[in-house]
């Protein structure tokens, strides 16, 4: 009954929304001589703050239709490559000729399935648009998904990455956000041991929850208080008519907002008081990044009950994958057979929600690739969001993606001459004047024996 009771919540509060509403049109109209005095103002900001709190978002769009490639402005069009009932494969085409796609290399960015639509990657997909071919998985709200269309669980999770990685035939690069670590590396470990050819050519992973042991949060510590199967009892309830996926038992995404929100709520009850703020003082701009950002962050989708319990159980309370005992389809998971696909995890250090030393566990547990090919970056002063996204990523960490991948990449003459593993100082190095490029690594082209910075666009 959860769903019915939020559903009816929603709806009684839908006349005063729309009173809301109006009453601010009214308030803003030009002809009316109350709105620019102090009172139109105040009754105007209180009208928009009360309709957006109380609102429905819903999933917002990409919207990237150009980046800048040098000095040029290049069109990029949308393109579903591959579609399954909970998953659809972006490409995001960019207008040049084939032979300059071609030789950059091509990115496949797994988002998280963690409540949030695949849109919170927009700007890394923004800030890789220059350098790369980009592709991304847009997961499914469970409640679009007719329950015809059957279960889908950790496993299936796992199954979609490989039919995807397939796509490509091996040319890939997979970007695995949060989450989305776990599957992918068991989705590689597998097509290791099957001997693949369609295994990437690398795996980079931001803030995954490899082994949550490492540095426990507020949400590692809530799962193994709780356990699976309080989960199942109080946070599983069931899709209500007439959304398509009408009788799926679902994770509802209100629930994992309420979550995201209750670890930070003075922070984001101070958010809407500044938009209040905003809005009295006539300062369009702050008004205007508040609602990019809370137009993003408060659309969540439903996951399926089935995926959401697995991750639980395995990813946060029995820690299946570390302690060797993760199983697909009674299979046993084993990534230290990974021998092909380099490796490079990030970590933020202020990340609140997957601990400094989880995501790094990946570069433990893949034993049998050599130290050459695994590199891991720390980034001082940066949150969870902050090593896939904002302007740190852009300026500190992209730059390293960028030429990580090209040194494991057929088309770059790149070579890794002296990989490190910086956890601290990396703002003082930035500070001292170092480019951001070269803060983690030294490259030399392969026919240099002297160092070389590999020339990335939009840089």
């Amino acid at each position: 009954m959860l769903y019915h009771w939020y559903e009816m919540g929603h709806a009684a509060l839908g006349p005063l929304r729309a009173i809301a509403e109006q009453m601010r049109y009214l308030v803003e109209s030009p002809f009316n001589p109350i709105s620019q005095t102090p009172v139109g103002r105040h009754a105007s900001a209180a009208c928009e703050v009360f309709e957006r709190t109380t609102r429905r978002y819903e999933k917002p769009a990409f919207g990237l239709t150009s980046t800048r490639i040098g000095h040029r402005s290049v069109a990029v069009r949308e393109d579903v490559v591959w579609e399954r009932p909970f998953c659809r494969l972006t490409h995001f085409q960019r207008d040049m000729p084939a032979a300059q796609r071609a030789a950059d290399p091509r990115i496949l960015l797994v988002a998280p399935m963690s409540g949030h639509f695949a849109t919170l990657l927009r700007g890394t997909v923004e800030t890789l648009l220059p350098n790369h071919e980009v592709y991304i998985t847009d997961w499914q709200d469970a409640r679009s998904v007719p329950a015809a269309c059957g279960r889908f669980g950790l496993d299936d999770y796992i199954e979609y990455v490989r039919e995807m990685l397939a796509v490509f035939h091996g040319d890939v690069h997979v970007f695995a956000v949060c989450q989305s670590a776990v599957p992918v590396l068991a989705a590689v470990s597998l097509m290791e041991e099957d001997g693949d050819p369609s295994i990437p050519l690398s795996m980079i992973f931001a803030g995954g929850p490899i082994d949550t042991r490492e540095s426990p949060t507020a949400v590692n510590d809530v799962a193994v208080s709780r356990g699976t199967d309080w989960f199942a009892r109080h946070a599983v309830t069931i899709v209500p008519w007439p959304y398509a996926g009408a009788g799926r038992r679902v994770y509802p995404g209100f629930l994992q907002l309420s979550g995201f929100m209750s670890m930070n709520l003075d922070r984001h009850a101070k958010a809407h008081k500044d938009l209040f703020h905003h809005l009295v003082t006539g300062d369009g701009c702050s008004a205007e990044k508040h609602r990019e950002f809370y137009d993003e962050y408060l659309a969540v989708m439903d996951l399926t009950a089935e995926f959401y319990l697995d991750t639980i159980d395995q990813v946060f309370v029995r820690h299946a994958l570390p302690k060797g005992e993760m199983m697909h389809r009674g299979r046993r998971i084993d990534p230290s057979r990974i021998r092909r696909a380099a490796l490079m995890t990030i970590e933020g250090e202020k990340d609140d929600i997957t601990g400094l030393g989880q995501c790094r566990a990946a570069l433990d547990l893949c034993a049998g690739l050599p130290a050459e090919r695994k590199i891991h970056v720390a980034c001082d002063g940066v949150g969870h969001y902050g090593v896939f996204n904002g302007s740190r990523f852009r300026a500190e960490i992209a730059p390293r993606i960028a030429q990580f991948v090209r040194v494991f990449d057929p088309r770059s003459k790149l070579i890794l001459t002296r990989p490190v593993t910086p956890r601290r100082g990396m703002a003082a190095q930035l500070a001292a004047g170092h480019d951001p490029a070269d803060v983690a690594f030294t490259f030399a082209a392969a026919n240099d024996a002297g160092p070389a910075a590999h020339p990335v666009r939009g840089r």
